[in-house]
């Protein structure tokens, strides 16, 4: 029944699971004194796919950098999974919490495909055949096996993208943090990329101003604007909200025009 916890066996209480991100008063200063995130709060559930939107200088990019801790909060906290991000977890949370950048090209920098997909779990302590098997499972998954002995500046952009997620998938991370996925693709690459994402069964934040790629892709959207939450709700509300989205510099392409509801209508299990 709604508002009581689920029973395991004998009847004992089960405890929902953690949230696999969560963010409260979040801040943070850059060293010339730029205050970037002004007191950030959201939880996304383990399987969740979200949305999070925002005008250039929102502080999109600066969030996302503390959930694998490359930034370190100036105040506030972050856990990934119950999970608190500090010095002495920072492995651990690396593993969890993927990070595929807008350019592919700051993530692949080894002389093929091989040796860039193998650079993360190589580094877990990963060796022979089960580093190999790791390496083709997630080239595997992007659809970029053939490509395994190649080096990666001899492929298209769309193709270093998907290496790229590859990259981060072969971390088998519970938590896959997209920037800006769609930017730079033509309209197969975007579609290519689209499948992929679909498939994976992992939770997803993807920071995206293509807002028709947020509504095919996540049920649900946040909108960090001014240093904080916004907005949050279904995407097709958010998206359909034409004054929420003047608001805060948002626009949809001419002619777009989102359905009221998000074509997921997986139940909510918000932290």
């Amino acid at each position: 029944m709604p508002g009581f916890p689920s029973r395991g066996r004998g009847g004992v209480p089960v405890s929902a699971p953690p949230p696999s991100l969560r963010v409260e008063a979040l801040a943070y200063a850059y060293p010339d004194g730029t205050q970037a995130l002004f007191g950030v709060d959201m939880a996304i559930a383990p399987g969740e796919r979200v949305a999070l939107l925002g005008p250039n200088g929102a502080g999109k990019t600066t969030l996302v950098m503390h959930l694998n801790g490359i930034l370190t909060a100036g105040h506030g906290s972050v856990e990934v999974a119950g999970l608190p991000v500090r010095p002495d977890t920072l492995r651990e949370i690396r593993r969890r919490v993927g990070l595929v950048f807008q350019d592919p090209d700051d993530q692949l920098f080894m002389p093929t495909v091989r040796d860039d997909v193998a650079f993360g779990p190589a580094n877990l302590g990963l060796r022979g055949e089960e580093l190999e098997r790791r390496v083709e499972r997630a080239l595997d998954r992007v659809g970029m096996a053939e490509a395994i002995d190649r080096p990666p500046h001899h492929l298209s952009f769309g193709q270093r993208r998907r290496v790229a997620v590859a990259t981060v998938l072969a971390m088998e991370p519970d938590v896959l943090v997209l920037d800006e996925p769609s930017s730079n693709l033509d309209p197969a690459a975007r579609r290519e990329l689209a499948e992929i994402l679909r498939g994976l069964d992992v939770t997803v934040l993807m920071v995206t101003h293509d807002l028709p790629y947020a509504m095919e892709l996540c049920d649900r959207a946040l909108i960090l604007s001014g240093g904080v939450i916004a907005a949050d709700g279904p995407t097709g509300e958010i998206l359909a909200d034409a004054e929420l989205l003047a608001r805060h510099r948002l626009e949809l392409p001419y002619g777009f025009a989102p359905p009221a509801t998000s074509p997921f209508r997986r139940p909510s299990t918000r932290g």
